[in-house]
């Protein structure tokens, strides 16, 4: 099931989106300004963002531009009143995959939003990278790492990582070089049961600092996107 996230901060055009959108079979989220939205899609990974363009406290323009910045590759849909033909250029041109004038069909919305997610096969977030499944050896830092048999060597000395640790490096990988906040990290790889804190994942990313950089200090592979989360820098 498609999960998308509706940023509008007009009360019945919101929810009424919510129900067309949950009875053609999504899973819907809402968020009434674009703090809220912005926070929300930090915080969770989503299939497709439909977003108004102008909201108080802060545009869809800016959410779809700190969105992008984050590295977060989940389809944006404008929604706006404004029908001025530059709007819609500037739209596209900061990273939204589509754009509709209020008053629209309904019809044709879902329509385009079943098109974009057809196109992406439900891949979203920063997540859409790369599949963490398809990657059993790499080389990280100081360490060569064989993910299918849960090994790390450092030279010829083995170096020993809990599961926990193969998989947040397996995650960061699948994701390299781009941003992902410690909530994808919480959500990925220790799952909604699980009940850790963004804090756990600090203390982890710690611990693998130590073993896969040449300067745990100063570190070169595993960066801090301060307020965000982390970026695994490969070649």
């Amino acid at each position: 099931m498609a999960k998308i996230l509706i940023v509008e901060d007009e009360l019945h055009m919101r929810m009424g989106l919510k129900d067309n959108l949950e009875f053609e079979g999504y899973a819907v989220e809402l968020a009434e300004d674009g703090e809220k939205g912005l926070q929300k899609i930090q915080q969770a990974s989503y299939d497709l963002i439909v977003l108004d363009a102008m909201m108080p406290k802060m545009s869809g323009f800016d959410v779809c531009r700190q969105t992008r910045k984050l590295g977060i590759k989940t389809p944006i849909i404008f929604l706006t009143a404004k029908g001025e033909e530059i709007d819609k250029v500037v739209g596209l041109e900061i990273g939204a995959d589509d754009y509709m004038t209020k008053p629209f069909s309904l019809r044709e919305l879902i329509a385009r939003i079943k098109a974009i997610l057809r196109r992406t096969d439900g891949q979203s977030g920063a997540g859409a990278a790369g599949n963490a499944d398809d990657i059993e050896k790499a080389s990280i830092g100081r360490l060569t790492i064989d993910f299918k048999h849960y090994l790390a060597h450092e030279g010829s000395e083995q170096v020993k990582l809990s599961h926990k640790e193969f998989d947040i490096l397996k995650f960061l990988l699948a994701n390299k070089n781009d941003i992902v906040s410690r909530y994808k990290l919480l959500e990925d790889v220790w799952g909604y049961e699980a009940q850790p804190t963004t804090r756990t994942v600090d203390n982890f990313i710690l611990k693998l600092r130590q073993k896969v950089e040449d300067n745990p200090n100063e570190p070169k592979i595993i960066l801090t996107v301060h307020g965000i989360g982390y970026k695994m820098i490969i070649d």
